[in-house]
C-alpha cells in the first residue's frame, strides 16, 4: 500500500522496518524534530529518522500537524494510509481525513486498557498477568478508536519495561503488517469505555520508592522504571539508582532499615515483607551487583534508606 508512517522511539522504527520488508510504498515518514542526547547534548535524530534516512525515505518533522501548509503537504502525497505508532503529535481531524483508508496506531496494550502515554510500565505496575498490541482505527479521542486487531503477550515476572517493550515492538510490526494485508475483511470492534484505565506519563518522582509500601508492590516498580526514569531511593542524603531487586517474604522491620548486606544483596524492609537490592548505582557510577556495590560502599544492617 501506499502510505506515511508517523512514529519516533525503537517502538516505532521496528514497525517501519517490517513495512518496508512487507513491501508497501513509505512515501513519507513523520518523526519529532532532533533532541538533544548525550553527554554533549548534541542534536540527536530519533530511531524512525535513522531507519528513515537509511532506506532514503522522505523525512517531515513537523512541530504541529494543525498548520494548513503541513496539511496541504500530506494531502498531496495521496497516501491510502496513515500508520501511527508512538509519534508524539496529536493528529488533527483534518490530517484523520486524510487517507482512504483512515489513520492505523500500533498501541503497545489491550485496549481499552491503558490508554495514553506509558501502557508498558503501567501494565507492570499494575501487576497484570498479560498486555499486548492493539491495532487501532485512530479518532480525536486518546485511544479511543475502534479496535481491529490484537495480540497478547505474558508479563513475566522478571520483565522490565525494556524487555516487555521489545517484545511489544516485534509483536507490533507483525500485527501492522496482518492488520494491512487483512484491513478489507477486519471488523472494526468499538471499545467498551467503561473498561478504560489510564497509562499517565511517567514522573522522575513516582519512581523514587516509598518503603511503607508491600515489597511486592515495590519490587514491580523497580521493573517498570528500568530503564527509565529508574528505580531510586536515598541513602545518606545522595540518590542511590536501583537496577534489579527481588521479593522476599517472612522478613520485617522499620520500613527502609537495611536487615541484611552481603554479596546476595542489600535485604531493605518494606511495610510488608522486604525488597533484596541486587544491582545498584551510586551517583556518578556503574550499576554494580550488589556484591561488586558493596566494595566500595560501607552499607550496613541498620542503616535507613530513604528520606530523613
Amino acid at each position: 500500500m501506499r502510505l506515511i508512517f508517523a512514529g519516533t522511539p525503537h517502538f516505532a522504527a521496528a514497525a517501519l522496518q517490517a513495512l518496508l520488508g512487507a513491501g508497501h510504498q513509505v512515501v513519507a515518514v513523520l518523526t519529532q524534530p532532533d533532541r538533544p542526547a548525550g553527554r554533549g547534548m548534541q542534536l540527536q535524530p530519533s530511531p524512525v529518522k535513522q531507519l528513515a534516512q537509511q532506506h532514503g525515505l522522505p523525512v517531515l518533522q513537523p512541530l504541529t500537524l494543525k498548520q494548513a501548509e503541513i496539511q496541504a503537504e500530506l494531502a498531496a502525497l495521496g497516501a491510502e494510509v496513515m500508520v501511527v505508532a508512538a509519534y508524539g503529535l496529536i493528529l488533527p481531524q483534518a490530517v484523520l481525513d486524510l487517507p482512504r483508508h483512515g489513520c492505523l496506531n500500533i498501541h503497545a496494550s489491550l485496549l481499552p486498557r491503558w490508554r495514553g502515554a506509558a501502557p508498558i510500565q503501567r501494565a507492570i505496575l499494575a501487576g497484570d498477568a498479560e498486555t499486548g498490541v492493539t491495532i487501532m482505527q485512530m479518532d480525536a479521542g486518546l485511544d479511543t478508536g475502534a479496535m481491529l486487531l490484537k495480540t497478547h503477550c505474558p508479563i513475566e515476572t522478571t520483565d522490565t519495561a525494556q524487555t516487555l517493550h521489545d517484545k511489544l515492538a516485534a509483536q507490533g510490526a507483525a500485527a501492522i503488517v496482518e492488520a494491512l494485508a487483512r484491513l478489507g475483511e477486519l471488523t472494526p470492534e468499538q471499545q467498551d469505555d467503561a473498561l478504560a484505565t489510564y497509562a499517565a506519563k511517567l514522573s522522575k518522582a513516582e519512581a523514587r520508592l516509598d518503603w511503607t509500601q508491600e515489597a511486592a508492590q515495590l519490587g514491580r516498580a523497580v521493573r517498570a522504571y528500568q530503564p527509565v526514569p529508574g528505580a531510586y531511593t536515598e541513602w545518606n542524603g545522595a540518590p542511590l539508582k536501583l537496577w534489579q531487586a527481588s521479593v522476599e517474604t517472612g522478613r520485617s522491620g522499620a520500613p527502609g532499615e537495611v536487615l541484611a548486606a552481603d554479596k546476595s544483596g542489600v535485604l531493605v524492609a518494606c511495610g510488608s515483607g522486604a525488597l533484596r537490592l541486587e544491582m545498584l548505582q551510586r551517583p556518578g557510577g556503574k550499576a554494580q551487583p550488589a556484591a561488586q556495590f558493596l566494595q566500595g560502599s560501607p552499607l550496613r544492617p541498620g542503616d535507613r534508606l530513604g528520606a530523613a
